[in-house]
């Protein structure tokens, strides 16, 4: 029999084979899915906002520095295209889904843990992965779909403001080498980013709920632990996705 690390493994990919498995079985709890993704919708947009703002100004900075020391100030466009639509959107949303979003998510399925409720799911001969994990990893999927585009939109306007007002950047040049770069793949693939983020914050807020023991103290440690996992997988994700992807950009 597995113990530690490997059991602990084996026990989180048993409770995502079984996400995926009941997801398919009706009936879809369609009316707690939309309470969920509504639940950390609101939890997330604010911290999104926060975020996206400074992350892509900053990005921006770096960027047209450097193609102001290149002389091509006139790419500012591509650059802030090139830095939010592939990067920054995802990894804002990822970091949001994760540390506001799934947090929220543990806590919520770690207090039922310890006050039996989720025993007395089973005990009505439901099963609580279809009924109360299922609707959450969805709505934490759709949410970071949602996000990225939102992350999106923020940091390309926020990059615009910040060249043209403070660094004197040409609005219409901007504007006319914003898709120099980037495209419609580019941004299909962002999404497809944020879409596996939003699943496995989800599937690790999940499964470290259901688990959660030893009262209060237990759901504050797992809480925990979903966001250093979550963010570990996240990255990993990131990297595997971006280095399978890049090179069919050419």
């Amino acid at each position: 029999m597995l113990t530690g690390p490997a059991a602990a493994v084996g026990s989180f990919y048993a409770t995502a084979l079984d996400s995926f498995r009941l997801a398919f079985r009706g009936p879809f709890p369609a009316r707690e899915f939309v309470r969920q993704a509504w639940f950390v919708a609101s939890v997330s947009i604010l911290p999104t906002l926060l975020m996206a703002v400074p992350f892509c100004v900053i990005t921006v900075f770096q960027l047209n520095q450097l193609l102001i020391e290149l002389g091509g100030a006139d790419l500012a466009g591509a650059g802030a295209g090139l830095g939010v639509v592939r990067e920054i959107g995802p990894l804002v949303s990822a970091l949001v889904v994760a540390g506001a979003g799934a947090t929220a998510i543990c806590a919520d399925l770690g207090a039922r843990k310890i006050r039996e409720e989720i025993d007395a799911v089973r005990v009505l001969g439901l099963d609580p992965v279809h009924r109360l994990v299922v609707p959450r990893v969805a709505a934490s999927t759709a949410v970071a779909l949602c996000l990225n585009g939102l992350v999106t939109l923020t940091g390309l306007a926020a990059g615009f403001a910040f060249s043209v007002f403070a660094q004197h950047a040409s609005p219409g040049l901007f504007a006319a080498n914003l898709t120099l770069l980037t495209g419609l793949p580019d941004f299909l693939v962002s999404e497809f980013k944020a879409a596996v983020f939003g699943l496995l914050a989800g599937l690790v807020a999940c499964h470290l709920g259901l688990r959660a023991h030893g009262g209060p103290k237990g759901v504050g440690e797992a809480v925990n632990q979903t966001v250093v996992i979550a963010f570990m997988l996240l990255f990993l994700a990131n990297s595997l996705i971006t280095a399978a992807f890049l090179p069919l950009r050419g």
